[in-house]
């Protein structure tokens, strides 16, 4: 009798051990489905780009089934004429390309450049009004971006510098949001080191280039990644100011007016040629997000850390 007094305490624990264990493995197991659901759900598109890429153009149009999904004839020809279409006789992928690492390499640096000065002016130097100003220009942030693409449009319109590589460029060069992850990256530098280099006689600006710099290249590599991956898919700002200059368009656009063909009077889309040439595009973007994924998250994550 006394014996199963003293155990039944511990077959209580075990019971509820048991219990929440059952519990975790429950929770964890509906978890593992719904994050499976949400993956295939996000990696569908892609793979219905490729099988699409891989169509012809009737196939495309009666998909009915799941079955129809798969190629019935891989057509590879796809890829090449989609590299080699012309819009408007004038505009092939290479010019695309060409158009799209002028632009993404010119305002990447020099975009980099004015975040990585206004992040260290507001994160060490002490000056009037600083910190009213940051917040007005985090206030921005607020704004829908199409409110600026309407503004913007109708300053380079009457100042006549659309159809040109400067109008792409200059108005992005300075994203708030990067300015604020890499002020928060500098914040985390100690106060110490940059009153020892003042003593020292150490000018800021070299003393943002030898230590903030190498200190914060986390943040900047992110940053500098993702201004490229910003510009390699811009579509809506090049489309308003270089519609007139065909020759003048980006990748984005050139995939959108791809995979054209006339008969005639008529003018028919080509989808699976269209499909193509968004793989053609998006490779390039996955191939660098998988090398440079570890800095992106690295960057972003240490930026978060200190406001």
């Amino acid at each position: 009798m006394e014996n199963t007094i003293n155990n039944t305490p511990i077959l209580n624990a075990k019971k509820i051990k048991k219990t929440e264990t059952a519990k975790k493995i429950t929770a964890q197991t509906i978890l593992y489905i719904i994050l499976t659901i949400a993956a295939i759900l996000s990696i569908f598109p892609f793979v219905f780009m490729l099988l699409a890429s891989l169509m012809t153009n009737d196939q495309y149009r009666t998909i009915e089934t799941v079955a129809d999904f798969i190629p019935r004839t891989a057509m590879w020809k796809n890829y090449l004429d989609a590299f080699t279409y012309k819009v408007g006789g004038q505009l092939d992928f290479l010019k695309a390309l060409a158009n799209t690492m002028i632009v993404g390499i010119t305002s990447t640096a020099l975009g980099v450049i004015l975040t990585i000065l206004t992040a260290f002016a507001f994160a060490k130097l002490k000056f009037t009004g600083k910190n009213i100003l940051f917040s007005i220009m985090l206030g921005t942030m607020m704004i829908p971006g199409e409110l600026f693409t309407i503004t913007n449009y109708i300053t380079v319109s009457k100042l006549g510098m659309r159809n040109s590589y400067v109008v792409l460029i200059l108005p992005f060069l300075v994203s708030i949001y990067y300015v604020y992850l890499l002020r928060n990256a500098f914040m985390q530098i100690p106060d110490e080191l940059y009153k020892a280099a003042k003593i020292d006689g150490v000018s800021d600006m070299k003393y943002l280039v030898k230590v903030m710099v190498p200190l914060a290249a986390p943040t900047i590599i992110s940053i500098t990644i993702l201004k490229l991956i910003a510009t390699w898919n811009s579509y809506i700002w090049t489309e308003l100011v270089n519609k007139a200059n065909v020759a003048m368009l980006m990748l984005s656009n050139w995939m959108q007016r791809s995979g054209y063909s006339t008969s005639g009077d008529v003018s028919e889309v080509q989808y699976p040629i269209r499909m193509a040439a968004a793989v053609i595009i998006t490779l390039p973007l996955l191939i660098v997000f998988l090398c440079f994924r570890k800095y992106i998250m690295k960057g972003v994550s240490k930026s978060g850390i200190k406001g």
